[in-house]
C-alpha cells in the first residue's frame, strides 16, 4: 500500500484520489520503461504534500 505511513483513513482516501487523478495525466506522456520509477516518485510527491492539502483536487494540482 502507497500511502501506509497516514494513519488517518480520511488522509489515505486523498492521498489515493490525487494520485489516480495525477497518475491519468502523467502516464500517458512517461514512457512505459519508466513508469514504475515514475509512479513511485509521484507516490513520494502526494505523501510530501498530503497533510497541506484540503481535499484530493488540491493536492492533486499541487503533485501536478
Amino acid at each position: 500500500m502507497p500511502f501506509s505511513a497516514f494513519s488517518d483513513p480520511t488522509d489515505i482516501a486523498r492521498a489515493q484520489g490525487a494520485l489516480e487523478i495525477v497518475w491519468k495525466r502523467i502516464r500517458p506522456i512517461v514512457a512505459e520503461a519508466d513508469r514504475e520509477r515514475e509512479l513511485a516518485r509521484l507516490v513520494f510527491i502526494i505523501s510530501s504534500l498530503a497533510l497541506v492539502s484540503l481535499d484530493e483536487e488540491e493536492l492533486a494540482e499541487r503533485a501536478w
